[in-house]
């Protein structure tokens, strides 16, 4: 096994309201964000989390949630100081930020590149006003536009645009102009993935009327038309890219790299070559929580049982489009290619969802349509 290459989440927990599809720690505001004295309970959590990799280089950061938009540029900008202070941040560290519509303008998004962001993640999931509405968001179709607008001129080295379709009594037309207005902002980065109803959301709760799976599938197919003749390759199963302007922090997840996560029911990966050991932990939920707390921050922390791991490996590694190396899975995975997981890799052959070379393995158009049923035969 070796050390793969390290990455940094940070999650803010707060947003104006919580979104009915939402199933992601997030919390409505109910009074005035505390961000200073989460700043700081942030800061403590990565210092004591940073024994864990000592000097090991983290290449990029990713601060989500809720939304961190609504931190101000001073917040973020002591934030982001304070994490260069207790870890090896690479001088060309992509830091990307969430942003809603409508909690940014102009001069924030500037307010925030020079606080050291340059790459802005924009929650638009769709430019009209009605499938806004059922959606609960909190932005409308101009403020959409209008964040496009100022991340374009914010001096960012790139920024991202999230959509959704399978909306709520979405036909095909309007999930392919949602598509259509989003490809003419020419954002550098686009996400572009299926509403799922989550337990523990207001949706699952009361289901909303979606489109059909073959209304879902003619979205998806006349949508990748749509991309593909604007320039954007797909390199993920629901992320699509201008050339070069692919997401280093997502990639690193799906190349089953380590990450340390901090903040409100934060994750972390974290290999140990030594001993071939994975490690997972869970931080506190709750916001007053988990700042009630001054040192660690975790609320559970395991090791990965070996037997686990090649399928975490092939869940993540084969959501991507490019070519898996085979030599990857003992590096990453610090184990040999068993017996059974390599009968199960030729049953995935034969059904035509992987192809293979002598070096690698590849995700198939079929596959990609199928990524499910080709989990459950690796399992």
């Amino acid at each position: 096994m070796i050390a793969p290459p390290l990455s940094l989440y940070i999650h803010i927990p707060w947003c104006v309201q919580k979104c009915p599809y939402c199933d992601f720690n997030s919390h409505g505001m109910k009074q005035a964000i505390p961000e200073k004295e989460y700043v700081q309970h942030l800061l403590a959590d990565l210092e004591f989390d940073a024994k864990q990799v000592q000097d090991r280089q983290v290449n990029t950061i990713f601060i989500g949630g809720g939304t961190p938009s609504l931190l101000s540029a001073d917040a973020l900008s002591t934030l982001l100081t304070g994490v260069k202070q207790r870890v090896n941040l690479a001088p060309d560290a992509e830091i990307t930020l969430e942003a809603n519509p409508g909690t940014v303008e102009s001069q924030k998004f500037s307010d925030f590149s020079h606080a050291g962001v340059n790459r802005i993640s924009i929650g638009v999931q769709s430019f009209q006003p009605e499938k806004l509405l059922a959606l609960g968001r909190i932005h409308n179709d101009s403020q959409a536009l209008n964040a496009a607008q100022f991340a374009r001129n914010a001096g960012l080295n790139s920024f991202n645009l999230d959509l959704m379709h399978g909306l709520p009594n979405q036909s095909i037309e309007d999930a392919l102009s949602d598509l259509q207005t989003a490809i003419l902002q020419r954002p550098p980065h686009l996400s572009w993935y299926q509403l799922t109803i989550e337990p523990n959301t207001q949706f699952h709760s009361k289901p909303p009327t979606l489109p059909d799976d073959d209304i879902l599938w003619d979205i998806q197919e006349q949508g990748q038309v749509l991309l593909d003749a604007a320039g954007y390759k797909q390199y993920e199963i629901s992320a699509y890219s201008l050339p070069g302007q692919q997401c280093q922090h997502n990639l690193n997840y799906w190349r089953f790299g380590d990450y340390l996560g901090i903040g409100c029911g934060a994750h972390s990966k974290i290999s140990d070559p030594a001993t071939g050991k994975i490690t997972r932990t869970e931080k506190v939920k709750h916001p007053r929580g988990y700042m009630d707390l001054s040192k660690d921050y975790a609320y559970k922390s395991w090791q990965v049982p070996p037997e686990d791991i090649p399928f975490e490996f092939f869940m993540n590694r084969l959501r991507l489009l490019e070519a898996c190396p085979k030599q990857d899975y003992e590096m990453l995975t610090g184990q040999p290619l068993s017996k059974a997981l390599q009968q199960n890799l030729q049953i995935a052959l034969h059904k035509g969802l992987i192809s293979e070379t002598q070096d690698a393995w590849q995700l198939t158009l079929l596959g990609k349509r199928y990524l499910n049923t080709l989990l459950e035969t690796l399992v």
